[in-house]
C-alpha cells in the first residue's frame, strides 16, 4: 500500500476536520492570470464550506469571472503532525439577504464557541453587514486530504 493511500482521509474523517476548523486559505484567480490567495473564517456547509466577505472584494470580483476557486485548510508543525484537506471547488455567490445573514449569524456562533448570548447580542450587527457582504458557498468537485498521524511517527 502506498503512503498516499495510508494517510488519506475517510470523507467522515474529513468532513469533521473541516468541522473543527476555523480558518481556511482561498485561492482564486486574479485579473492578471495570477493566483489571490487570503485567509478566510469558515462554517462547514455539507461536504464543502461557507464563508460571507464584502461584496466590493477582490476575491468576488475573481469569482464573478470564474466561479471556482482551491481552498485549503491545514495543520500540524511538524511532519508526523500534518492534516490538511484542499478541495477544488466551484462557487455559488450569494445575495439573498437571509441566507447572508445565516451564514454571518453561524460564523460568529462558530467563533464564539457557541455562545447564544454573543449571537443574539450582535443580530442587529450581523444583519447591517449582511447588507454589505456576500456569502460564499465552496462546493468541492475534487477532494485530497492528508493526516500524517496516520503513519504512527514514521515515513
Amino acid at each position: 500500500m502506498s503512503r498516499r493511500e495510508q494517510i488519506k482521509m475517510t470523507p467522515d474523517e474529513v468532513r469533521a476536520y473541516l468541522a473543527a476548523g476555523r480558518v481556511a486559505n482561498v485561492a482564486t484567480i486574479g485579473p492578471k492570470g495570477r493566483p489571490h490567495l487570503v485567509p478566510v473564517f469558515y462554517i462547514p456547509d455539507g461536504d464543502g464550506i461557507a464563508t460571507w466577505t464584502y461584496g466590493t472584494s477582490q476575491k468576488v470580483a475573481n469569482l464573478r469571472r470564474l466561479a471556482q476557486a482551491t481552498v485549503l485548510v491545514e495543520t500540524g508543525v511538524s511532519y508526523e503532525e500534518l492534516q490538511g484537506v484542499s478541495l477544488e471547488c466551484d462557487v455559488e455567490i450569494i445575495e439573498d439577504t437571509e441566507q447572508i445573514v445565516r451564514i454571518g449569524t453561524d460564523l460568529l456562533g462558530k467563533m464564539s464557541g457557541g455562545n447564544d448570548d454573543v449571537v443574539t447580542a450582535a443580530a442587529q450587527f450581523i444583519r447591517l453587514q449582511a447588507q454589505k457582504r456576500v456569502g460564499l458557498v465552496f462546493r468541492p468537485t475534487k477532494v485530497v486530504s492528508w493526516d500524517h498521524r496516520k503513519l504512527g511517527g514514521t515515513y
